[in-house]
């Protein structure tokens, strides 16, 4: 037989296999009924929604303001994001959303500054819980800023147990102490004080030294006085790109334990390149102890700053292959996210990016990045869209992460234009579940109502909110409101939730590595951080799926530092705190 013919045959023969398959399935479903089998599994209705929109029920009432009046600003549409986490220590996630600002003249927006809601979860019979927020801003202590809201980080950096905030503006950051539910302004005391644009920021232990850093990261020289004209292929007026305004410097604060930082930045050799920073994600990538920091820049090279121990960073995202896509582009890098996602125990980098571009994921081989976006079946369904917060979630507890990505385009989408959208940059949310063996399907349309709508959406935050053991997400909007989506399916399977903290002081242990023991299957890595996403704080608890285990073994604990001890004896279904010094120690 020729060669053309044997191809031929193959191809014959692959054309009838999808009728094959369908003339198999309808003999099984016909022995399956008359074997008694019930009907009700053929014409069952569609599955229920993965998550409901939570907003109202949960008294959240924020809408977001951006200060647009027709002038294009490139700042008015990137904003903003918020924050949540455990404002007054009772176990729960209060949130923090950010507000916008008018821009010319300076002042503030007509839906008042920045919100906080206290979390006043009410926990039913048989494990049944309700979330309701309540508005606590007035007696807070967060008043409106000078500047225009961006972004959070959250962290206690005093040790006293109390988590505080850093925000990053368009304007003066603040950093924001925490006095048990009201708050007070520390910037220029702490000397943490930056009047750039700032949007990523993360509190992170850089020496172990039990203190926690701050890393700011900031974005372009952007100004009004400086605002330049920008216009899209039709001539008309559009946004600019990022690369028609320079990159500004981003700042690294080392903690001195008495309530003040000092600027390293030069010492620590972050000040020898920057790019355009949007977002930050920190973990030790190459498990030498030490925390790195790797950065999202737009229209830029990302940064993946190796920590050498010493005080010093030396930037190795070119030659370890996580700066640029397998192209060699670079990419409008906004959301980020780290974490195993393949099950082999090592940090891989997830990144939300431009319409036209793709989602880029670059899997962590020991040592070397390579981008696996469009082996994974991440990339095409991506390129229509422009992505921003992003998150690792495992949205059903199976044990493998997925991933979630909120959207919202930069350039003028003229259809949304011509049909008089007061924004029109609107796009749909995505969502994408781990298949297993580095693959992933598009399960978008199972997300629910909530993600059939088109908005602008900038910042999300993750985390469980109501408690129930999977993780919920908090999505701002840019222009329009805020949304709680709550999580309807992963509380159904078997899960474990770990606390970390240190003593004395009870603060969150940013930084520990967690490795969850599953009998009879593989185990799980996890990573206790605060950060990444975009412009958000997240849950710093961590929340492991167990898929089909109905039990847990040994949980091994790396804290900063690198002292290790294991835990044992935890239930599946609740959440556990595990206090350094408390497990067995473990010998290297």
């Amino acid at each position: 037989m020729s060669l053309r013919r044997a191809l031929d045959a193959v191809s014959f023969v692959a054309n009838l296999l999808p009728f094959l398959l369908v003339a198999v399935l309808a003999c099984r479903m016909a022995s399956d009924g008359a074997a008694g089998a019930d009907p009700r599994a053929v014409t069952a209705g569609p599955a229920p929604a993965l998550f409901a929109d939570a907003t109202a029920e949960a008294g959240l009432d924020f809408r977001h303001w951006n200060g647009a009046i027709g002038r294009l600003w490139m700042v008015e549409m990137m904003g903003a994001g918020g924050a949540l986490f455990d404002m007054d220590g009772d176990g729960d996630l209060d949130l923090l959303a950010r507000q916008g600002a008018a821009l010319d003249p300076p002042g503030p927006s007509p839906l008042g500054g920045d919100r906080l809601y206290r979390n006043d979860l009410l926990r039913g019979p048989e494990g049944s819980r309700r979330v309701r927020f309540v508005d606590v801003t007035a007696q807070s202590g967060i008043t409106r800023a000078a500047g225009y809201g961006m972004g959070a980080a959250a962290g206690d950096y005093d040790n006293d147990g109390l988590v505080d905030l850093y925000l990053t503006d368009f304007g003066p950051n603040r950093l924001l102490h925490n006095g048990g539910g009201r708050f007070s302004d520390r910037t220029a005391e702490a000397g943490v004080g930056d009047e750039r644009w700032s949007v990523a920021a993360s509190f992170v232990d850089i020496d172990a030294d039990g203190w926690l850093d701050l890393y700011v990261g900031n974005y372009v020289d952007f100004s009004v006085a400086g605002h330049r004209l920008c216009r899209r292929a039709s001539s008309a007026p559009d946004y600019c790109s990022p690369l028609a305004y320079g990159a500004e410097p981003d700042r690294l604060f080392r903690n001195r334990g008495d309530g003040t930082f000092e600027n390293i930045t030069a010492r620590a050799g972050l000040a020898v390149a920057y790019g355009r920073a949007l977002g930050v994600v920190t973990v030790d990538a190459d498990a030498d102890g030490w925390l790195d920091l790797y950065v999202a820049n737009d229209a830029t090279e990302n940064q993946l700053w190796r920590n050498r121990g010493d005080g010093t960073f030396e930037d190795v995202a070119i030659p370890w292959g996580a700066a640029v896509n397998d192209r060699g582009e670079r990419e409008g890098s906004m959301g980020l996210d780290a974490g195993d996602f393949d099950g082999d125990g090592d940090p891989d980098f997830f990144l939300s990016h431009m319409a036209t571009e793709t989602n880029t994921l670059y899997v962590n081989h020991g040592g070397f990045y390579l981008d696996g976006s469009r082996t994974s079946g991440l990339a095409a369904p991506s390129r229509p869209f422009t992505g921003f917060g992003a998150a690792w979630i495992d949205y059903d507890n199976d044990g493998w992460l997925d991933v979630l990505v909120v959207k919202g385009a930069v350039r003028i989408i003229e259809a949304q234009e011509a049909a008089g959208a007061p924004l029109p940059l609107t796009q749909t949310n995505q969502l994408f579940r781990n298949t297993g063996g580095g693959r992933f399907e598009e399960v978008t349309a199972q997300g629910g109502e909530v993600f059939e709508l088109s908005e602008v959406s900038r910042g999300a935050a993750f985390g469980d909110v109501d408690d129930d053991g999977d993780t919920d997400v908090v999505v701002f909007n840019n222009g329009g409101p805020l949304r709680l989506l709550r999580n309807e399916l992963g509380q159904s399977r078997s899960w474990i939730g770990l606390h970390l903290v240190g003593t004395p002081g009870r603060r969150d242990m940013l930084g520990a590595a967690v490795t969850v023991e599953r009998p009879g299957l593989p185990s799980l890595h996890r990573w206790v951080r605060s950060d990444g996403s975009y412009a958000s704080a997240n849950d710093p608890r961590i929340l492991v799926g167990l898929g089909e285990a109905a039990e847990v073994g040994s949980v091994r604990v790396i804290w900063p530092g690198g002292e290790i001890e294991e835990f044992s004896g935890l239930s599946p279904g609740s959440y556990h705190t595990l206090a350094q010094g408390q497990g067995r120690r473990v010998v290297r």
